[in-house]
């Protein structure tokens, strides 16, 4: 065996995605003696699908997955999960093999300075973390700094780790190698939350041999005493510390700075970002999983920092990339718009390349997990709900924001917000904020937005939030509890009265919140099959309320929220991962932020939106991450007609700005509104818009479809031009609740659900392909719930009036065939080009035994 040979053979646990296949083409070949292998990424079941289940108490039970095997073909056992603080370091260290190894050389061929990442640490790398890596030392070797944007979850800390230890010399087993004293490098500055300052001692601690202390707590000084020394190489400081002490700390010439959740310094105006600017380093380094929150320019300030110039002024940035881009996405864009569009995002996707990795969970480590369908659920609001909806708009404050463009009554040129309805005297929120100021203030009546925008959430979520709060001051719980008098109206007696309710019966009824409907249903189906459910809400109070329905229900369950102690969260983790007895663990979405892994859990509900989307991905990724075995289901609630569809709405807006200006994404267009520009608020955006009625129509649906309708008469408009006919676009039909049908599962309170991805990620092409494909999995559905039950025959698709024909009947029955042998479609194609007549002959024989076998019901 020659040398290289040999060490290929060493190097064969670098490659995890080669060795991956390997095992997946050993289980391919195994399958010609069992048809019913199981593939790490199972294909998605319909939505439609899992609510029938719900509905129909006669649908087979999912057949649960098969966990993942080793390399032996032994079945892992349920308890090794890692058990980690937040960082996919530990949980990396103790899943890829280790043993003999090289070291990864950063250094180029021929360089005195060998720089290289110790072979203890590279042997427990993966793939895309070396790519990390190697992405830190480019930029360090040129003097720049640059952002690593990968998912959470996919080793940021580690990354980190290895290329300090392979710059600073941590190589134990190449004493040749020069230390960082004779390189003559200083010390490293890394700022994070405090939540994760012990994360990364630790993280240290294990990977690497360095001299690191925190600046933080009563020892601060001592800490810079021994910096001066030289007796330290990494000081660690939370963003809190580093606000207060900037300016002792700015005086240090630090070698390198390294900011996790680097997307703190998104704005340019506070005094966090201004501090920032500060240090004298070039290399400067970020860490983040959302590089872009809510607009573009939060990537400028974020590249601006690592790599000053590297984007032109912000000015520039505006003019050059941020105003086409955004306007490149109104759906009724031109086609010159569309072309500078195009050509703007694909200049800036190559500029980011050189100051910015970013890479997802799909595309690094995806094949060792299961996937994960996001779902969003547009939950009925009770009629209850409903009438306190309205009841509340109609209040003066509402009127005055609504109506605050209109001619003003008086008869002068003024519009109302200009000349006498600037105040509210007679409003119960604008009395309250203007207490000490009766005259009002500067901001009137913009100062009403927000506090109104949080009556409509509550509201929108449980009636029982807009009583008083017993932890408010009590001028407060005086003026709240007006507040819900005059709102509750004559509905008052059905809540309860206008005092806080501890009653579990009243606070779960479906009266008062629409979306307990579904989520009863949910759970209930979940945990009969044994599945653990992380339960999120941004609300306190609401949890609380969720709290109780669990108590009421008699779920074993755990809960963890901004005063959960920090020393107790990783026990109650811990406890909940462990423990078979643990059904659900209610989180708050903010505090659920960091730190936390729960990859026991396989199905995740996110009861209230957030005008952030990150942290709803956030929470979603506290159990889709390393190490989860299972298929992870999420599902967010909305309340249909509410205020949360214009949230989601803003979200799908800003995760597609997002993946054009960071991935460089082609995006479907939705919206007519653009972000920040008064001329076109179209939807989306402005005062008027935030505070519609929308409880008569489906407005998400509205949106979708008007894209379709779109596409269409974009297609119809380039016919006409083609053949010299003038074809005027049609109106597209508004769309509302009486003029559609009755949804199958309206009676489990769902009016309308999709996949999050399925919006956010579809891309713009063919339409008569993608409307062959709509078609397509609208007839599946429809075969799907017909085989589900037997017994119920009145089940209809929801938007097809007939059954299939013969040729779509062929064609659902090739795709049951498919999904029976876990396989897409086209790799069912392929399969079959490849097998022998006995193995097709085989395989339909189980698919025939699979048909007949009888069905067990589900209570």
């Amino acid at each position: 065996m020659s040398l290289k040979s040999f060490k290929e053979t060493l190097k064969a646990c670098s490659n995890s995605a080669s060795t991956s296949a390997f095992i997946s083409a050993s289980h391919l070949h195994d399958s010609e003696t069992d048809t019913s292998f199981c593939q790490r990424k199972p294909p998605k079941s319909s939505i439609s699908r899992q609510l029938q289940r719900l509905h129909d108490p006669n649908t087979p039970p999912v057949k649960q997955e098969q966990e993942p095997q080793d390399h032996e073909g032994k079945r892992r056992e349920s308890s090794e999960v890692p058990s980690e603080t937040g960082s996919a370091a530990s949980a990396f260290a103790h899943s890829v093999p280790t043993g003999p190894f090289e070291p990864l050389v950063l250094s180029s061929p021929g360089e005195a300075d060998i720089v290289q990442v110790p072979a203890s640490i590279n042997c427990r790398l993966f793939e895309h973390q070396r790519e990390g890596v190697r992405f830190f030392y480019s930029l360090y070797k040129k003097n720049h700094g640059g952002v690593l944007g990968d998912d959470m979850g996919l080793g940021k800390t580690i990354q980190t780790i290895a290329f300090l230890a392979a710059v600073y010399g941590k190589d134990q087993e190449h004493s040749v190698l020069k230390t960082p004293h004779t390189r003559n490098l200083g010390p490293v500055f890394i700022v994070c939350p405090t939540s994760v300052i012990r994360n990364w001692e630790n993280e240290f601690s294990e990977w690497g041999t360095f001299k690191i202390a925190a600046y933080h707590g009563p020892n601060r000084d001592l800490m810079l005493n021994k910096l001066e020394a030289r007796g330290l190489e990494i000081l660690i400081t939370s963003f809190d510390t580093f606000r207060i002490h900037n300016k002792i700390l700015l005086e240090v010439k630090w070698e390198i700075v390294i900011v996790d959740e680097a997307h703190r310094l998104k704005n340019e105006k506070s005094q966090l970002y201004k501090s920032f600017l500060g240090f004298q380093t070039a290399k400067r380094y970020g860490l983040t999983g959302t590089i872009m929150q809510n607009k573009i320019v939060e990537l400028f300030n974020l590249l601006d920092w690592v790599a000053p110039g590297s984007l032109g002024t912000r000015e520039h940035f505006r003019d050059f990339y941020d105003e086409p881009l955004k306007h490149g996405q109104r759906i009724t864009a031109s086609k010159s718009c569309l072309e500078i569009a195009v050509e703007r995002r694909k200049h800036l996707v190559s500029v980011l390349r050189i100051y910015l990795l970013r890479r997802t969970k799909e595309e690094t480590i995806g094949h060792l997990m299961r996937g994960k369908e996001d779902n969003v659920v547009f939950c009925a609001m009770s009629e209850l709900q409903k009438r306190v909806y309205r009841r509340t708009l109609e209040l003066p404050e509402f009127q005055c924001l609504i109506n605050k463009d209109l001619p003003c009554s008086c008869g002068s040129p003024l519009t109302q917000v200009e000349c006498c309805k600037r105040i509210v005297p007679n409003g119960v929120i604008w009395t309250y904020l203007h207490r000490d100021n009766p005259d009002g203030c500067d901001s009137c009546p913009y100062c009403l937005v927000l506090p109104c925008l949080i009556k409509l959430q509550q509201i929108s979520n449980h009636l029982e939030l807009i009583k008083p709060n017993p932890r408010d001051e009590a001028e407060k719980q005086k003026k709240d509890a007006e507040f819900a008098s005059v709102v509750f109206g004559a509905d008052i007696d059905l809540v309860g009265g206008n005092v806080p309710s501890e009653n579990f019966l009243s606070l779960s009824d479906v009266e008062h919140c629409g979306k307990m409907r579904a989520l009863q249903k949910l759970m209930s189906a979940w945990t009969s099959l044994g599945d653990k459910i992380l339960l999120f809400s941004y609300s306190v109070r609401m949890l609380d309320i969720l709290e109780k329905f669990l108590i009421r229900k008699g779920y074993c369950f755990s809960r963890l929220d901004g005063s959960t102690p920090m020393s107790s969260r990783q026990s109650l983790v811990d406890d909940f991962n462990y423990s078979p007895s643990k059904q659900v663990f209610l989180i708050s979405t903010r505090a659920g932020g960091l730190g936390l892994n729960l990859v026991s859990a396989n199905r995740v509900v996110i009861f209230d939106p957030n005008w952030n989307p990150a942290q709803d991905l956030q929470a979603q990724d506290r159990s889709f991450r390393y190490g989860q075995k299972r298929h992870v289901i999420v599902f967010r609630l909305l309340a249909a007609g509410s205020l949360e569809e214009l949230i989601y709405s803003r979200q799908v807006y800003k995760q597609q700005l997002s993946n054009i200006a960071v991935s460089g994404k082609m995006e479907r267009r939705y919206f007519e509104g653009v972000q920040d520009c008064k001329e076109f608020q179209g939807e989306l955006f402005g005062i008027g818009n935030l505070f519609r009625d929308l409880s008569d129509k489906l407005f998400t649906r509205e949106i979708i479809e008007l894209q379709e309708n779109h596409m269409l008469d974009y297609s119809n408009a380039e016919i006409g031009e083609r053949r010299g006919i003038a074809e005027s676009p049609s109106e597209p039909k508004e769309l509302s609740v009486a003029e559609t049908r009755k949804p199958k599962f309206f009676d489990l309170g769902i009016v309308y659900s999709h996949r999050n991805e399925d919006v956010i990620n579809a891309k713009p092409g063919n339409r008569d392909q993608r409307k062959a494909d709509e078609t397509s999995v609208k007839t599946t559905s429809y075969t799907c719930i017909q085989q589900a039950s037997d017994i119920n025959k009145t089940h209809r698709p929801i938007d097809d009036d007939t059954g299939p024909s013969m040729k779509q009947k062929k064609r659902i029955e090739y795709g049951l065939v498919a999904r029976f042998m876990r396989m897409g479609e086209l790799e069912f194609s392929k399969w079959l080009l490849s097998a022998s007549p006995s193995q097709r002959q085989k395989v339909l024989r189980n698919y025939k035994y699979h048909k007949k076998k009888p069905r067990v019901q589900v209570g």
